[in-house]
């Protein structure tokens, strides 16, 4: 990515001030007017930006001044900037040499949407998931404390990060240490709410400013010279006194008790307070939190008006109106989250057994439909997905039947308390796994890459995949009714083929696949939407004289060991087609059991390969990994001829 970070800038004059900011040095040279220009026109930037190509919205446009700021005061790439996310760094990207690039921004081979080291030196630190920010500024720091190295480290983090298990470990091990990080609550009052009053204005000027710090440092020194008994029981009055008053007034008393320096709350979109902020900051060399009030979505109306839907976007809507801008005769599809959540409540309606959990993503699941409707048996458990498994399985154990909607992606940081507390247990928690497969423009930090490989190996667990929407609803059906232990559904984003959808739910034969197309020379044997794929691959390879049968194989644990049978007692070869690592899914299942059941059969396993898959579109993607209908004959009608 480097050749996207050197490249000269060529920004229309729309942008007349931001276009001539090549690197944070520049921001410097400005005065406060000038500033507040520079983040007027980033603003801009960012709404033109994702109106045409998509991405994170409302978070990029709460942090504006608080990035223009933060590269005003500190010195990035010298200084370490990590963003906890890292969804809200678009203007972090345009201040730091990018700004002629943005316009390929989460494209094919463009810039990612997320903060990547190998981008720009200016990138601490790669992000994409929530929560790691203040752990990964404790390891810098420690790294340039041992180096003894002199640069400062900034941890921001917000839109309810701080509700994650992982954001408190890093505060409680930081705090202990006293090193020099300075973590910035970017609070966008989606969780912590702020304090309000002339006193806390009193207070936040008081807290700032470098004579109130000297002073106070001068009268603790001087009282511990007159006695060090003394000098100990006033330094405590003075450390309770404090305590008390903030306790009492402002919500820093958390922060302070895990050994930071609270600060604020101050307004984040005041240039003034916040460089004025951020500059006494750097004088203090202990572990501080600074309390930054922002408003998420700020200066695109539509997006303040309702956050959560302007938390991303897909990109295509008119900026004076906020509208989408959709595709002429196209109707809309349903997606699958959305098919998972519909079914959800048309069957919790029925059975009061049924509860619903996510953890910090109602919309993103679709369960916000369950909150909706039943609210008493909705459960958002904030960012903390360790915590959400295991309350699942205490539900469970209570005679419930939780339903935990996740990200494949997320579902990786709750592992060990899925097998230890869920499966080892063989408990009845139904885990609705979305965006299973590749998401396309988010990347590699959001791709559900591996999680039929790191399920495939949990005992207990009953793991499937459904071939279309209606299949997804009848597998949920399934999963609550027909199995007793704990299962796994894995489904993609985005829409999917438009299958009509029947009111009533029938049962699925629990590890039992279906025969798609009937053939004799080469089996293909899909796994979730990728079985549709075989079905494509398979009409070019009638075209190209073949025969295929394709199988929609629908478990991947238990797996249908007779249409396994089926398929070699038909076919010389067999081909295996996932969208998952190829290493350890759904093909190394079929290819273990083929080599002791029917060692002549040739086989081929097509998945995901051993490497982290790049941004862009769906098309693009599945081209470059070799999913595509085209690939896919072309390899196969070479195995086929090469070993036949």
């Amino acid at each position: 990515m480097a050749d996207l970070v050197s490249t000269p800038a060529t920004v229309p004059q729309a942008y007349p001030l931001l276009s001539s900011i090549h690197s944070p040095a520049d921001l410097k040279k400005l005065n406060l007017h000038e500033l507040e220009q520079v983040a007027a026109e980033c603003r801009k930037k960012v709404i033109e930006l994702v109106s045409q190509n998509g991405g994170h919205f409302g978070s990029s446009l709460g942090v504006v001044e608080l990035t223009v700021a933060l590269h005003y005061v500190y010195n990035s790439p010298t200084d370490r900037i990590v963003w906890d996310v890292g969804h809200q760094a678009y203007v972090h990207k345009i201040l730091t040499g990018r700004l002629a690039q943005m316009e390929t921004n989460r494209r094919y081979h463009g810039l990612a949407g997320f903060p990547k080291r190998s981008e720009s030196p200016h990138d601490a630190f790669d992000t994409g998931h929530a929560s790691t920010s203040i752990s990964a500024a404790a390891g810098l720091a420690a790294a340039r404390d041992l180096a003894g190295r002199k640069e400062k480290v900034v941890a921001i983090i917000g839109d309810g990060s701080l509700t994650g298990g992982m954001a408190f470990e890093a505060m409680n091990h930081l705090g202990d240490t006293k090193s020099d990080v300075l973590v910035i609550l970017n609070d966008n009052q989606m969780a912590i709410s702020p304090s309000t009053g002339g006193l806390k204005d009193y207070l936040v000027n008081l807290t700032l400013n470098k004579t109130y710090n000297r002073l106070r440092k001068f009268v603790w020194d001087s009282i511990s010279l007159l006695n060090n008994d003394l000098g100990e029981t006033a330094k405590q009055a003075v450390h309770r006194i404090e305590d008390g008053i903030k306790a009492a007034l402002t919500p820093g008393a958390y922060f302070e008790a895990l050994g930071f320096r609270y600060f604020g709350p101050i307004d984040g979109h005041n240039m003034e307070q916040l460089t004025k902020a951020l500059r006494e900051m750097r004088q203090l060399h202990h572990p501080k939190l600074l309390h930054v009030i922002t408003t998420k979505g700020k200066g695109f109306k539509p997006a303040e008006d309702n956050q959560p839907k302007w938390h991303a976007s897909a990109g295509g809507f008119d900026i004076e109106t906020g509208k989408n801008i959709n595709a002429p005769g196209k109707p809309a599809k349903p997606k699958y989250q959305e098919v998972f959540g519909e079914a959800l409540v048309e069957l919790a309606l029925k059975d009061p057994t049924i509860t619903a959990i996510t953890a910090a993503m109602p919309s993103g699941t679709s369960l916000d439909l369950f909150q909706q409707a039943i609210p008493s048996r909705f459960f958002d458990v904030g960012i903390a997905e360790q915590h959400a498994v295991t309350f699942a399985a205490g539900m469970a154990c209570g005679g419930f039947k939780p339903v935990f909607a996740i990200y494949s992606t997320f579902l990786q940081r709750a592992y060990d308390q899925l097998i230890h507390d869920v499966a080892l247990q063989n408990l009845h928690v139904i885990f609705a796994i979305d965006r299973a497969g590749l998401v396309g423009e988010d990347g590699p930090t959001h791709h559900g890459a591996f999680d039929l490989s790191f399920l495939n190996a949990v005992p207990n667990l009953v793991v499937m995949a459904p071939g279309d929407e209606q299949e997804l609803r009848d597998m949920l059906y399934t999963a609550l009714y027909e199995i007793n232990g704990p299962v796994a559904i894995r489904y993609p984003r985005g829409s999917g083929s438009g299958a009509v959808l029947h009111k009533e739910f029938t049962p699925v034969p629990v590890g039992k696949g279906r025969i798609l197309r009937d053939g004799k020379s080469v089996a293909l044997l899909g796994i979730g939407t990728m079985s549709a794929r075989a079905l494509e691959t398979a009409a070019l390879l009638d075209a190209a004289g073949l025969d295929p049968l394709v199988c929609d194989m629908r478990f991947i644990k238990p797996l249908d060991m007779e249409m396994i049978d089926l398929a070699a007692s038909r076919c010389s070869h067999i081909v295996t087609i996932e969208e998952n690592s190829i290493i350890g899914g759904f093909g190394s299942s079929v290819t273990s059991y083929l080599s002791h059941a029917h060692p002549g059969v040739k086989c081929m396993s097509f998945g995901l390969p051993d490497d982290f898959v790049t941004h862009g579109s769906m098309a693009e993607l599945y081209r470059e990994v070799g999913l595509d209908a085209g690939t896919l004959a072309s390899k196969i009608l070479e195995f086929y001829g090469n070993k036949g």
